[in-house]
């Protein structure tokens, strides 16, 4: 084994970025498809795909009447 000091690092989370891809597409997919299809329509379901958790926090706090 090397003596320079320099260890190995290992990542296994890499999953997780599967399962935000894949939620950030299908929203990005609900947003746009309910758009009207202009190009600024399509900007804003974006970039309403990235903020869509704030979308579903705000409605189960106000489902649970908080």
């Amino acid at each position: 084994m090397a003596t320079d000091g320099r260890g190995r690092v290992i990542v296994r989370d890499g999953s997780w970025g599967v399962v935000f891809l894949l939620a950030y597409v299908g929203a990005a997919i609900y947003f746009i498809s309910t758009s009207d299809g202009s190009f600024w329509g399509v900007i804003l379901g974006l970039l309403q795909a990235i903020v869509w958790p704030v979308y579903v926090t705000y409605y189960v706090l106000l489902g649970l009447g908080a």
